[in-house]
């Protein structure tokens, strides 16, 4: 989604760039990071910071998605800002179709990949994404700040009700263990163990009632978007205000965190608040230094990812696929063209960890040149 910002910077100068780089760069940031975990050389061998959590807790890989969930809600204000007001009928056709769209995408590529429809997941990364998307837009433009607000609390406290008070059928009291959680028994009984996530079968870290708090990740990021547009930042202490309410609302997961546990898999809502406040105090920081101090020298690659960050997401399923389908011969062994490179450049000179983040960053360069071509020639691919 394209954003827009027209504010001045503090010494009166118009922002040469009307778009909010600093969205742009942090997006691109998130974008990168997402294929540095997910492309590792070898699934065996990756430092602790580059993998998920086991369960409760949170590390820089967890912080990923919610980031990305996050500026789509600000990305919303942004590009529906000044259509709101207009004819809604249209508007709302467009984010319908740019919901089915994703969601779409989300199921065709493990089709493409050879998983048949008898086990084809249907939760997942694109079509929380696609869901979550069309739910906050259509809140945006039918409801006010203030509406919004409460619908992103009431998430957050229904789903921690529903979580910690409803009793699992067939397994008894309320719990936040993996296979046995009330979110689970959903999406078992919903989606069958057959088109759940494949390393489980009972239960899915992308399942339909996480969606819920998932959604207040997306709307306190329409409210920090329209914090940004109304506002127009431009002085430190403004600036100040916005990072210490990221501050708070860190402080305010933590202590959630105490009897509702930061989970990623289950999207809790100490989690939702935990990496809103990481994620607001990083945009807030990058909006001083990048849309009012100026300083770009550096941000043009995460500006790139950033712009088509859909088409990075895809071009990394499709990248590593084609990769991994190209035979190579070497002295009589059979591989494909991945398994040649990594195994050829990496693996003989470095420690096992350090090949497979070698590989990894090789991963991330590769499906960067297709990405900084587009952004060289102010390419920019809408869905």
């Amino acid at each position: 989604m394209e954003s827009s910002i027209t504010d001045k910077k503090a010494t009166g100068d118009k922002i040469a760039d009307k778009r909010l780089l600093s969205l742009d760069f942090l997006r691109g940031l998130t974008v990168a990071m997402m294929l540095l975990v997910n492309d590792p050389g070898d699934w065996g061998h990756i430092y602790p910071p580059l993998e998920h959590s086991k369960w409760n807790g949170c590390t820089p890989t967890d912080l990923v998605f919610p980031f990305f969930l996050f500026m789509v809600g600000v990305s919303v204000v942004y590009a529906l800002q000044n259509k709101k007001d207009g004819p809604q009928g249209k508007l709302m056709l467009s984010i319908l179709r740019r919901t089915l769209i994703i969601f779409a995408l989300g199921m065709c590529f493990p089709l493409i990949a050879g998983v048949g429809f008898a086990h084809l997941r249907i939760p997942g990364v694109l079509q929380r994404i696609a869901v979550v998307y069309g739910i906050t837009a259509l809140l945006f433009i039918k409801s006010n700040t203030r509406t919004q607000a409460i619908i992103a609390t009431s998430c957050l406290v229904i789903y921690y009700l529903l979580m910690t008070l409803v009793p699992v059928p067939g397994v008894g009291p309320a719990n936040l263990e993996p296979t046995t959680n009330l979110g689970a028994w959903v999406d078992r009984t919903v989606f069958t163990t057959n088109h759940l996530w494949s390393q489980s079968k009972t239960w899915d870290p992308e399942g339909l009632l996480g969606t819920i708090p998932a959604i207040g990740t997306c709307l306190l990021g329409v409210l920090t978007g329209t914090w940004l547009k109304k506002d127009n930042l431009k002085t430190s202490r403004q600036i100040f205000r916005m990072t210490g309410a990221g501050a708070l609302l860190i402080i305010a997961g933590l202590i959630w965190n105490i009897f509702f546990p930061i989970n990623k898999a289950l999207w809790t809502s100490s989690f939702v608040l935990y990496t809103s406040g990481i994620t607001i105090v990083m945009l807030s920081l990058s909006y001083w230094v990048i849309d009012i101090k100026g300083y770009r020298k550096l941000i043009p690659p995460f500006v790139a990812f950033g712009r088509n960050a859909i088409t990075t997401y895809v071009l990394a399923d499709i990248i590593p696929m084609l990769l991994s389908i190209i035979p190579v011969t070497s002295n009589g062994h059979k591989d494909n063209l991945w398994g040649y490179l990594y195994n050829h450049l990496f693996v003989p000179y470095l420690s096992p960890v350090n090949a497979s983040l070698a590989g990894a960053i090789l991963m991330v360069l590769i499906i960067f040149v297709p990405i900084w071509i587009l952004y060289l020639k102010k390419i920019t691919i809408k869905i």
